[in-house]
């Protein structure tokens, strides 16, 4: 087995100077689908953002992607975030730009120039996510799953190493998180690596995965019961 792509080892994370989780330790190998659970409040989101480098992490070792997390430079974070695709529960779309012109803003920004291939990769990632006509609309033009698909394709643009979902159904109806869910699958049977953080416990049932807990302060790994 090879190096873990997130491996945080007796890290306390801290937001506004609380300490949130203290000594954690988990470890995320390729090819793994993960769900980090919780009760709102318990520190999700704030282990989340320490893994793409939004909260400094001040005390512990850790890693995501080859990059160390303690002490990472400012100039390297943009770097660090192209190996990683973020998935939000509130999408964060531009909403006055098409959603051709919102993939293609990141591409832009993340260094890519010819025109051909731009539009190339704008097609396959829709694609991916059954999403193949809808370049010229606008944010508001879509619903909530649609949106939500066109924010897991932005997430795929740059071929990340893991997809990061912070609640990623929390703002959908349960038929479309079914939905996404099955397209978080989908991308995980191709391989992608995925860490996703959710309080629904009927996707966990649905969608088996290595389960890890944020409850008390800290986070644990849940040994799910075999079917008898």
């Amino acid at each position: 087995m090879g190096a873990p792509i997130v491996q945080l080892q007796e890290a306390n994370i801290f937001q506004n100077k609380q300490c949130i989780l203290s000594q954690v330790d988990i470890e995320v190998q390729a090819g793994d689908f993960v769900f980090l659970i919780g009760k709102t409040g318990t520190g999700k989101s704030s282990l989340i953002k320490t893994l793409y480098a939004d909260l400094p992490l001040q005390e512990g070792q850790g890693g995501i992607v080859g990059y160390d997390l303690n002490g990472i430079r400012q100039k390297d974070i943009p770097f660090l975030r192209r190996k990683l695709g973020v998935v939000f529960q509130d999408f964060k779309l531009l909403p006055d730009r098409t959603v051709f012109d919102n993939l293609n803003f990141i591409l832009k920004a993340t260094g890519w120039k010819d025109k051909a291939k731009i539009k190339e990769r704008i097609q396959e990632v829709l694609s991916e996510v059954g999403m193949e006509s809808i370049e010229q609309k606008h944010p508001f033009e879509l619903s909530g799953g649609e949106q939500q698909r066109v924010a897991i394709a932005r997430a795929l643009l740059n071929t990340p190493e893991i997809i990061i979902a912070d609640e990623p159904t929390g703002n959908l109806d349960p038929q479309t998180s079914l939905e996404i869910m099955e397209v978080f699958q989908k991308l995980h049977q191709q391989g992608m690596t995925v860490l996703m953080a959710t309080h629904d416990y009927n996707m966990i049932v649905k969608f088996p995965g290595k389960i890890l807990r944020c409850d008390e302060g800290t986070v644990y790994e849940v040994v799910q019961k075999k079917p008898s």
